[in-house]
């Protein structure tokens, strides 16, 4: 078998050309002259470039969808917790979900539910990420009662994400204080808390979510003081606010500055969006050069989409974000 058969066959077994395929070579069989060799390769090329560029391309990260992009339609009570699963998957085609403690605070402990709710994920055949905490306390809180308050009532959701099949928790590293003040409670709370959800198998993740956590060098000092490989960070493309003033943020933190430094710790990724342009591209961030920065920090996990926009709706906003995320994912995968 020489070579230029074998590569016909190469590429018929990836379905980009059957014998009847090749456009040349069928042309000079009706004209009545035998294809040669040549004109062969040269439709099997024809046809293979074609397939290729039709082919959608891989990306080297999977796409889950954060349930807080559909907080509006949860908080009114159109959809239930236990109902995302099944909408995240059938509605938006994505593999993974990323849900939010707040739709579901109250079952944590509940081991009923949580079967259920695990059994949701997999009859959709869809990945349980991660559990993202709020309302339990500030893991950086310079009171260290209260402090050791928080990191006891972020346990069971330890549990909880442990029997669902996330592989973590994300929580929120505040406090009131200097920085310096800060980011030793924090590191203290971090720890202990990472200490607990080691013995679990569950990561403890911080997202940079206002105040000193959107200050990309704070927080990674913060995540390597804890010692603990298990504590990490969640990059939000959007969540670099350091301080705001009657809603609108007067001091931001370089997002991709901020982005860069958190990713060698990162062990989830959140894209964050609000408004987009006509060309379908995000108005906030340069999409291709965040996903770039990700790429080069070795990360091939999940990247959440998380809508927060009000000019679409949040469906469409889901929409619009994946779209961005294949089409810019594919233009450096």
């Amino acid at each position: 078998m020489n070579q230029e058969t074998n590569r016909r066959n190469f590429l018929r077994s990836l379905g980009l050309i059957t014998v009847s395929a090749l456009p040349g070579a069928a042309l000079l069989s009706a004209c009545g002259k035998k294809p040669t060799a040549a004109d062969t390769a040269a439709a099997v090329d024809s046809a293979a470039i074609k397939a290729a560029a039709a082919a959608p391309k891989e990306l080297f990260f999977k796409i889950s969808l954060a349930e807080w992009s559909l907080h509006k339609t949860l908080f009114d009570k159109k959809l239930d917790n236990l109902d995302f699963p099944a909408k995240a998957k059938n509605d938006f085609g994505v593999s993974g979900v990323e849900f939010v403690n707040q739709f579901f605070k109250d079952k944590a402990k509940d081991q009923t539910y949580l079967t259920e709710l695990k059994k949701r994920c997999t009859d959709n055949d869809i990945t349980a990420v991660l559990i993202m905490i709020d309302g339990e306390g500030g893991l950086g809180d310079t009171n260290k009662k209260k402090r050791n308050e928080a990191v006891d009532n972020h346990k069971k959701w330890v549990d909880a994400a442990k029997f669902l099949g996330c592989h973590s928790i994300r929580v929120n590293a505040h406090g009131e204080g200097t920085r310096e003040e800060v980011g030793k409670a924090a590191t203290d709370g971090l720890h202990l808390l990472s200490e607990y959800g080691k013995g679990a198998g569950i990561n403890v993740i911080v997202e940079n979510h206002g105040g000193y956590s959107s200050d990309g060098g704070w927080l990674t000092k913060v995540i390597k003081d804890t010692g603990m490989a298990n504590c990490g960070t969640l990059p939000d493309f959007g969540n670099f606010c350091l301080k705001r003033e009657k809603d609108s943020c007067v001091e931001e933190y370089d997002r991709y500055k901020g982005t860069t430094e958190m990713m060698p710790f990162a062990k989830g990724v959140s894209a964050k969006t609000h408004e987009f342009d006509a060309a379908g591209n995000c108005v906030e961030t340069d999409y291709t050069k965040m996903l770039q920065i990700v790429k080069d920090a070795g990360y091939t996990g999940f990247i959440g989409i998380e809508y927060e926009g009000s000019k679409l709706s949040e469906e469409e906003g889901i929409r619009a974000t994946k779209a961005l995320l294949e089409k810019a994912g594919a233009a450096i995968s």
